[in-house]
C-alpha cells in the first residue's frame, strides 16, 4: 500500500514538472509554425482548461473565485 502511494505521489510530481513549461514555450521547442502551431496551441489551451477546472473543483472554488482562478491558471499554462 505504501509503495503504491509513493508511486502515485512521484507520478504526480513528474507530471507537474512536465506541465511547468507553457504551451508557447513547448511550441517553440518543437519548432512548430503555421497551422501546426495553431492546432497545438488550441489543444494545449483546451487541456489546460480541463486541468485548471479540475484543480478549481479540488480547491472547492465556485462562482467568481472559480472563474478567476481558472482564467489565471489557463493564462499561465498557455503563456504569451
Amino acid at each position: 500500500m505504501t509503495k503504491t502511494l509513493i508511486a502515485a505521489l512521484a507520478l504526480t510530481c513528474f507530471s507537474t514538472f512536465a506541465q511547468a513549461q507553457s504551451c508557447s514555450v513547448q511550441a517553440g521547442d518543437k519548432k512548430l509554425a503555421g497551422a501546426a502551431k495553431t492546432s497545438f496551441l488550441t489543444k494545449c489551451q483546451k487541456d489546460a482548461g480541463t486541468t485548471c477546472d479540475k484543480q478549481a473543483v479540488d480547491k472547492k472554488l465556485f462562482g467568481a473565485a472559480k472563474t478567476s482562478f481558472t482564467k489565471k491558471c489557463v493564462t499561465d499554462a498557455v503563456g504569451t
